[in-house]
């Protein structure tokens, strides 16, 4: 199939989503309007027919094309049984934390039959995000690129003559019901097409053309529910621009590492010869930090190169001997360590890096898998006969059965959420080291939420523990980005670790990959007024608990005031 048009694929994939514009359905000024539709559709994937929640009967979904400034309105319709909420991820949400969309922190979800409009500006952000589901697994489908295009040229020189765009796996109910560890998805996709190393996949592979000597931007996207990827195109180079939308310091690659909930924006020249296929490969497989069970295959799609003198014009038929260049080892964690350090904040006079130089507070927490016991009378599939959770500083996150933000916002006395997060670990001990299996892993569970004025500048140390497994954690903080001002591997050490600090330009995001067996320092400048879920982006490690949340009160005047709620605001 040629292009990145609107391809469908099977519920059990990560999609490598590199995705085409779609316009709005319409503009008054300002403001552009989309409508999305939740609905089931029939999809053959894999030598297999299933049914596939998506938006407008598309996967991947819709793209949503918007320009810095806008004014964006959603309405989605839920057309299904099921409750569901839509997450504009990376948006700031200035001040509208109504339109952010996880179930029961910033809302109660859209039941079946019931709509409700997301209604937010794209304020100082341009570049490449993504939107997906924000209720209990459904956005291993339910997702798409969010394009936001800016008001003034890029900050590089070269000529781009197109733009081309990155998604995955369900495996919560098994795992929710007794206590199990996750499944692997049945294949990774492009676009929602697995290619041809896969079973009945040869027609459902993605092709890209391109013509030789022109300059493309790829923006990629992991939307993935589960896995890290390594992302390469045989024999070329990708200079990396811009990552969650933010402009980076431009370097030049052989291979990006790309955590879930990430987006990396790169420029590639189509400057090689190809053979006489007229082809280059490209291909994603998993960055393994894991023990858990995980799908160690590859997706493919081709770079066809138009006019070359070829035989064929099609993908080689012979795929055994197929060559993955410049595509890392899935355990290769040098290069992914070498990559994430090289990635620096632009830091011009006009995208400034303003990575606060001193902070007011700062919380140190571990992100830990857990084993609890099982209770009486109930049969638990986890390790040793118990089942698995996650915590961050030994507090598994419990949602309550109303929405935090709007409990917040009207005051209402209710015991569904505490502002005592612990700050610092209950215990200090070898976090990254040791026999884990020895210890204690049961956790506690509850509603606890950091809480900070306005302005607040808090630093967060977001330091993995060796429970069960050491492992990279993707972290993604809502409603505001951050400065990842420092990592390392091992134990942070609070008196040596900070010295070692970049805060000239560090990278500026929205998602952090947590290095296995090791910590990141995270900096916010906490100026956005309401409830922000802070939680790891590997969709298991969410449902097991692996979250917190921050609440930052409003300031002085309106424009350091939340805005009350919308009328149309779906009820509990």
């Amino acid at each position: 199939m040629e292009g990145a048009g609107k391809h469908y694929g099977i519920l059990l994939a990560l999609s490598l989503a590199i995705i085409s514009g779609a316009l709005p359905c319409c503009s008054s000024q300002t403001t552009r309007k989309f409508q999305f539709n939740i609905e089931w559709k029939k999809v053959t994937r894999l030598c297999t027919t299933k049914q596939l929640l998506t938006v407008n009967g598309e996967y991947p979904g819709p793209t949503i094309a918007v320009h810095e400034g806008d004014n964006v309105e959603i309405k989605v319709k839920n057309q299904i049984a099921q409750n569901t909420t839509l997450h504009w991820h990376g948006i700031r949400q200035l001040r509208t934390g109504w339109a952010d969309g996880p179930a029961y922190v910033t809302q109660c979800p859209i039941r079946g039959g019931q709509s409700y409009t997301y209604r937010f500006t794209v304020t100082d952000q341009r570049g490449t995000l993504l939107w997906h589901a924000h209720y209990a697994w459904q956005r291993a489908s339910v997702y798409g690129a969010l394009i936001i295009y800016p008001r003034i040229p890029y900050p590089f020189s070269r000529p781009i003559s197109a733009e081309i765009p990155i998604v995955f796996d369900e495996v919560e109910k098994r795992m929710m019901l007794t206590g199990a560890g996750p499944n692997s998805s049945d294949a990774y996709t492009m676009n929602g097409l697995p290619g041809p190393l896969y079973p009945c996949s040869n027609q459902d592979t993605f092709i890209q053309t391109v013509e030789y000597g022109k300059t493309y931007m790829l923006r990629i996207i992991n939307a993935a529910l589960a896995d890290e990827l390594f992302f390469a195109v045989a024999k070329h180079t990708m200079t990396v621009v811009e990552v969650d939308a933010v402009y980076t310091k431009p370097f030049t690659t052989t291979s990006i590492m790309i955590a879930p909930g990430q987006t990396t924006t790169v420029l590639m020249t189509a400057n090689q010869v190809p053979d006489s296929t007229g082809m280059f490969v490209m291909a994603a497989r998993p960055y393994l930090t894991s023990v858990f069970p995980f799908n160690n295959s590859t997706t493919i799609g081709f770079f066809r190169y138009k006019n070359a003198k070829t035989r064929t014009g099609k993908p080689p038929v012979d795929l055994s001997s197929l060559k993955l260049h410049n595509l890392p080892a899935m355990e290769d964690n040098a290069f992914a360590t070498k990559f994430s350090d090289k990635i620096k904040s632009l830091a011009s006079p006009q995208y400034p890096c303003n990575v606060p130089q001193t902070i007011d507070k700062r919380v140190i927490t571990t992100i830990s898998l857990n084993l609890q016991d099982c209770p009486e009378n109930k049969t638990c599939s986890g390790y040793k006969g118990k089942s698995f959770f996650a915590s961050m500083n030994n507090q598994s996150f419990v949602r309550p059965s109303i929405s935090i933000l709007e409990s917040y916002y009207k005051n209402l006395t209710t015991k569904s959420f505490s502002a005592d997060f612990p700050e610092k670990p209950p215990n200090s001990f070898d976090y990254t080291g040791g026999d884990p299996l020895t210890q204690n892993m049961n956790t506690e569970f509850g509603t606890k939420l950091i809480v900070v004025p306005y302005g607040t500048n808090v630093e967060i140390v977001l330091q993995d523990t060796s429970f069960l497994n050491l492992e990279n954690h993707p972290i993604h903080v809502h409603g505001h980005n951050f400065f990842i001002v420092g990592s390392g591997f091992g134990n942070f050490n609070e008196a040596k670790d900070p010295k070692r600090y970049n805060l000239v330009d560090p990278p500026e995001r929205n998602t952090v990959a947590v290095p296995g067996g090791g910590w990141a320092a995270i900096r916010i400048k906490a100026d956005n007024p309401g409830v922000w879920f802070i939680h790891c982006h590997l969709e298991q490690h969410t449902s097991w608990g692996l979250a917190t949340g921050f609440i930052v009160q409003n300031g002085q005047g309106p424009s350091q005031s939340m805005l009350p709620p919308p009328q149309d605001l779906p009820p509990c």
